[in-house]
């Protein structure tokens, strides 16, 4: 049958179909601003009416096997196309991998991420295969192709990041992975591998900042090379587009074109204090008077047990615990036992309160500290005093200095792709000596609740506003991990309780 002849008989059910799923496509495209989908047209008009491809030809197969192989695979595209755009466009599935934000959210919460609070992004990578974020399990392959790969743009959505906000974005760092550490920054992992390459300690008090850099480029190229040249003890070395980057959680503290400043824990925007949440943590040192804390109460106050740290003379932990001055002893000349646990000031209030089990609680200072951001630029900051540092804001200009271009380097070079040079005579962007720069996008400054056991921003830096993937709304589902399905597995009380409320 010719395409006059589909057309003409075709009645007025299907005109009405493809009217509806017209309409519904256009109004999707003026959405997401693409009128390269007008190609789709066409596609449209022949599956509803001219039928001029044979789009269910199987369903004329003699065989009862092949119509019966090809309706589920039909139904089976029809599935994972219609999951695609909804992941794309609307929400996600995410689940809670860490403890960084504490009690606000727990591990193995599963939580709604809405794609529409600030605006879903048109994907950067278009091929890709949905509810895998960049690997195929078994197969150990990338889930996307690398090409085409588009620029980013973000659709009209329901509001902004605002200060207060939980919010999911790709792992700004994770542009280049180690795949045998992938939950590691790179960064951090080069230049600590290079750094133990290099017998000695450096003064970098002495440095100037300029001599500063050289140092951090002097231990993280080596670093790199030593993890280039030891795949079996760091995987391979990989990149990955933004949007194919491990997803992270974290509370926004600081908005464009603000400044961030950090006050033994307490963080003050543009000089204001802010409220610290209720459910915020912080590691303490727990002495107890000599017998261990029982799981009972671990369990009561909701200390997981990879959160439970003791530390013994027998670990090695004699001398720090001397340092600190928590080396008392029993009649038997023995160390009491000291134990290393995030806290909430509820719960430090609670164990402070059982005199006959709590002899002594310090708050920790710097003893895991860790690198903090940036590598290259000897701040002397700490993860409870941190800068005072400005968040880059799209349309700001500032000066470039050697004291400030570490802060910003990244910003201007990984983000939006530029090429930065540092030579005798100056700084050059894009083979232009200049002495400023105007920002091309908005970025935010995010942290955990746990502010202790949380890889934020303190360590890694910016958020670019193109990383941001959306707002966790609703938790469906808490599993605890440490717990038996007959033990309390289920957290009943957190089913689809609301993620602004918690």
């Amino acid at each position: 049958m010719s395409i006059k002849e589909n057309i003409s008989q075709a009645g007025r059910g299907q005109w009405m179909k493809w009217g509806g799923v017209t309409l519904l496509y256009l109004a999707f495209l003026l959405w997401v601003k693409s009128w390269l989908g007008l190609l789709v047209l066409p596609l449209i008009f022949d599956a509803y009416i001219s039928h001029l491809l044979p789009w269910g030809c199987w369903r004329q197969a003699k065989s009862e096997t092949v119509r019966f192989i090809m309706g589920w695979v039909d139904a089976l595209v029809f599935a994972l196309v219609a999951v695609y755009f909804v992941n794309l466009y609307v929400f996600q599935n995410y689940q809670i991998p860490s403890s960084s934000l504490e009690k606000s959210l727990l591990v193995g919460d599963f939580l709604f991420v809405s794609k529409m609070s600030y605006g879903p992004r048109v994907p950067q990578t278009p091929l890709s295969l949905p509810l895998v974020q960049h690997t195929l399990p078994i197969f150990n392959s990338k889930s996307y192709l690398e090409w085409p790969q588009w620029d980013y743009k973000r659709v009209a959505g329901f509001g902004k990041v605002k200060r207060g906000d939980i919010v999911v974005f790709n792992f700004p760092a994770g542009d280049t992975v180690a795949t045998n550490y992938q939950q590691t920054d790179f960064y951090s992992l080069a230049y600590e591998v290079g750094r133990r390459a290099y017998p000695g300690k450096m003064n970098l008090d002495s440095l100037s900042p300029a001599n500063q850099r050289m140092v951090y480029d002097l231990y993280y190229a080596a670093g790199r090379k030593q993890i280039r040249q030891n795949p079996a003890i760091y995987g391979e070395v990989v990149t990955r587009p933004v949007d194919r980057r491990e997803n992270y959680v974290k509370r926004c503290v600081g908005l464009p074109g603000e400044t961030l400043e950090i006050k033994d824990g307490t963080i003050y925007i543009d000089g204001k204090e802010q409220a610290t949440p209720t459910e915020a943590q912080f590691n303490y040192f727990v002495q107890t008077t000599g017998p261990q804390i029982p799981q009972e109460m671990f369990r009561e106050l909701g200390i997981s047990l990879d959160d439970q740290m003791m530390m013994t003379a027998e670990n090695g932990w004699e001398v720090t615990l001397q340092e600190l001055g928590m080396n008392q002893r029993d009649a038997q000349g023995r160390l009491l036992p000291v134990y290393y646990l995030p806290l909430t000031q509820g719960m430090h209030d609670t164990l402070l309160a059982n005199k006959k089990l709590i002899r002594r609680i310090q708050k920790d200072r710097e003893t895991f500290g860790g690198y903090l951001y940036p590598l290259n630029l000897h701040t002397r900051w700490t993860r409870d005093d941190y800068g005072p540092i400005w968040i880059p804001a799209k349309g700001a200009t500032i000066e470039l200095s050697d004291a400030n271009l570490p802060i910003y380097e990244r910003c201007i070079e990984a983000y939006e792709g530029n090429r930065l040079e540092r030579r005798e005579d100056g700084i050059y962007i894009n083979g232009v000596k200049s002495d400023s720069y105007t920002f091309r996008m908005d970025y935010y400054w995010m942290m955990g609740d746990n502010r202790h056991n949380s890889a934020d921003s303190r360590y890694w830096g910016f958020v670019p506003e193109d990383h941001v993937v959306g707002k966790p709304i609703v938790v469906w589902l808490s599993l605890d991990k440490d717990r038996d399905w007959f033990d309390g597995k289920i957290r009943w009380n957190r089913f689809f309780k609301w993620v602004d409320k918690i």
